[in-house]
């Protein structure tokens, strides 16, 4: 018998990525276990290294930044969508030290941004555009790309309150406001209801060679899915262990609200990836060009899933 092959999936440390984790606990503790592969986790600490590690093979899988996935594709890397990781979960902080009231208080102050090509990045545009503010450098509101995990400590050492804050994947807005550098401004599903972020991407060759092994991947993350939804308290535990964050910060991101994070609906809506490649390319002008979406997004294993 063929020897199992390791498929090695790429993550960051954010709740839009807890899917994977419950997978991964599922198999430790021995009530899941993969036919046609074995699992290995590769955490990362931002999004270029992902991204790099993607295209250099050195990942088979990921979760993935959807405008990123996509830009990655129109420059020529074999991959495809074949699921979304989460919708909605993300943040915009506002620094407590920045005297930040209202969108347009933002004006002269610095943003921190996860990357250029993200929904977070879209959204933080969309926002400020509609208050008269534009954003980039130079102009009304500055934006920085900082690593997620970087930016609750922004705000903290920001004696003079030039960063007004941050737009961030949970568990990194909820760390800021429970440690108190930090307010709640806006929830990222209060600005685009049900959105997509990141998405699960694999590599062409993954995808003809161990396709059994694929789906059994991606009906463990649609499984995954419910069970965030489905069971609370076990959720918390394994979350805190896969995001090293206190339970009380993982408990605010999961129940305050608890649609903060949807993990149910993870089946790849080709409208949606339409909106975020329209507004990057033809409002924002960073992504250089637009894809063929039926063509990168392969929805063969979340039908078999039964994905919703």
């Amino acid at each position: 018998m063929a020897e199992k092959p390791t498929l090695r999936i790429g993550h960051l440390k954010i709740t839009d990525h807890l899917i994977l984790g419950i997978t991964q606990d599922r198999i430790t503790k021995g009530k899941e276990s993969f036919e046609h592969f074995n699992l290995q986790s590769q955490p990362y600490m931002g999004w270029n290294q992902i991204s790099d590690a993607l295209k250099a093979g050195e990942v088979d899988a990921c979760c993935l930044l959807a405008p990123t996935a996509m830009d990655l594709y129109k420059a020529g890397v074999g991959i495809k969508l074949i699921l979304f990781a989460h919708k909605t979960g993300s943040v915009l902080i506002k620094n407590k030290l920045a005297n930040i009231e209202t969108i347009a208080d933002l004006k002269g102050k610095m943003v921190a941004i996860p990357y250029q090509l993200s929904v977070h990045h879209m959204l933080l545009h969309k926002l400020l555009r509609e208050h008269g503010l534009e954003p980039g450098a130079g102009k009304d509101v500055g934006l920085e790309v900082m690593a997620p995990s970087q930016m609750p400590q922004a705000i903290e050492y920001d004696d003079e309150g030039e960063v007004g804050g941050f737009i961030v994947a949970e568990p990194f807005g909820s760390q800021a406001i429970l440690e108190g550098y930090g307010e709640e401004f806006y929830l990222s599903k209060d600005l685009w209801p049900k959105h997509p972020c990141c998405v699960v991407v694999a590599r062409d060759e993954i995808l003809e060679k161990y396709p059994d092994a694929i789906q059994e991947l991606t009906n463990s993350f649609v499984n995954s899915g419910n069970f965030v939804q489905d069971h609370l308290e076990e959720t918390i535990e394994i979350a805190v262990n896969f995001l090293g964050q206190s339970k009380q910060i993982i408990t605010n991101v999961l129940t305050q609200p608890a649609d903060r994070v949807l993990t149910s609906e993870l089946f790849p809506v080709i409208d949606d990836l339409a909106i975020i490649q329209d507004y990057m390319c033809d409002e924002m002008k960073i992504l250089k060009g637009k894809i063929d979406l039926d063509k990168f997004v392969d929805t063969r294993f979340a039908k078999e899933a039964g994905a919703k």
